[in-house]
């Protein structure tokens, strides 16, 4: 659907949920869809119960975007809600359901109810997506709820992707990003090519293997841009423990082969281009695996571990809709600690095969709508 037809939607006032949990991913999701539901002609309100994280990610806010703080009310006097949607399990406070009760009562319109879901590859999402939860009790008792799962197949709820976004990768160019990174970069470039690794993550079984590994490349040396928060204390915990065992100030292996450069927050568009100008990108959750699909280099994706094992059979799903090559189904496997062994060695070759395998990926993704595209139609026809 094209941006001309996302104006054809009644502007409807949506209310959008988010407590956080890991400030990067839930905040991040809730931002891009409440800034393109604004981009497509509708008015938001998000509520949330930590806005701090949106200092740095999207610094210059969004217009039309109203960030409120979680627990408090529209005033009486504001627009009645049209769509409610509550993000990743939160539950809307009795009183905002209460209020928005009231508003029916004196003649507004009931308003839609999305449950978002998290992002799965799971046979479930095709089940469950779009399914009603009649709600039986509390201030709302006989409205509905609905299911809605993002997903990467006909069948769901589609991926978050803005509009231009293609255009803006294909225009942007990875040779003047890198010439810029490099003038704040720690210590001194290689003359030589590079291979260019973004590191977003948690904490990796694997991370003293993969470093030791960029450090012994054959193939010339690395440049590692380390994200701030977990994985850049992952990856300082663990160079100051080879240090105090060894007696280096560094990784064994030859010198000048892996060059780390510390990252600051970025606002989202920033990280996006962060993740173009890539040769191989490690994320994390949600929000970033889906940047990194969209932009189309080999990637390496840390699932959030469960104790119960939960994880492993999402992962598994994820590989098989990627339709994932051997090597990088056992790189994955390693990195996140379900496999034993050392991780396949990243060369030119294999990088090369994981690119192919995720742009076939992407490419397969560009013929479906995306999220906000089937959001918007989904809560029409619920009207």
């Amino acid at each position: 659907m094209n941006a001309g037809s996302l104006q054809t939607f009644p502007r409807w006032q949506w209310d959008v949920f988010c407590q956080v949990i890991d400030n990067h991913g839930d905040l991040g999701v809730c931002w891009r869809l409440a800034s393109q539901l604004v981009q497509a002609g509708q008015r938001v309100r998000l509520w949330v119960d930590d806005a701090s994280a949106l200092a740095w990610m999207a610094p210059e806010g969004a217009a039309g975007v109203d960030v409120r703080p979680w627990g408090t009310l529209p005033a009486a006097d504001e627009p009645p809600s049209g769509v409610l949607v509550e993000t990743f399990g939160c539950e809307i406070a009795p009183d905002f359901i209460a209020c928005c009760a009231n508003r029916v009562r004196a003649g507004a319109q009931k308003p839609v109810w999305i449950n978002l879901e998290y992002l799965s590859a799971e046979a479930l999402v095709r089940r469950h997506h779009g399914l009603p939860s009649p709600v039986l009790h509390g201030p709302a008792a006989g409205w509905t709820k609905w299911f809605y799962y993002p997903g990467f197949g006909t069948g769901t709820g589609g991926l978050l992707r803005e509009r231009g976004l293609m255009d803006r990768l294909h225009g942007f160019d990875r040779k003047a990003w890198r010439r810029r990174q490099e003038r704040g970069a720690e210590g001194v470039a290689p003359t030589q090519a590079q291979r260019w690794v973004s590191l977003f993550c948690y904490e990796p079984p694997a991370l003293a293997d993969w470093l030791g590994q960029c450090e012994h490349n054959p193939a010339g040396p690395t440049r590692l841009l380390v994200t701030p928060g977990r994985a850049r204390h992952a990856v300082q915990a663990l160079r100051e423990k080879i240090s105090s065992e060894i007696g280096l100030q560094r990784l064994s292996g030859k010198p000048e082969q892996l060059y780390i450069s510390y990252v600051d927050y970025r606002p989202q568009v920033a990280f996006d281009e962060l993740l173009w100008a890539c040769d191989l990108n490690f994320v994390r959750g949600e929000d970033s695996l889906v940047r990194a699909l969209w932009a189309g280099r080999p990637l390496v994706w840390q699932i959030y571990p469960q104790e119960d094992g939960a994880h492993r059979p999402k992962l598994q799903a994820f590989l098989d809709w990627l339709q994932a090559p051997a090597s990088l189904r056992q790189f994955h496997a390693v990195w996140s600690g379900l496999a034993e062994g050392a991780l396949p060695l990243v060369d030119a070759a294999l990088l090369q095969e994981w690119g192919a395998c995720v742009r076939a990926a992407r490419a397969r993704l560009l013929e479906q709508d995306d999220l906000l595209t089937q959001l918007l139609g989904f809560c029409a026809s619920k009207r």
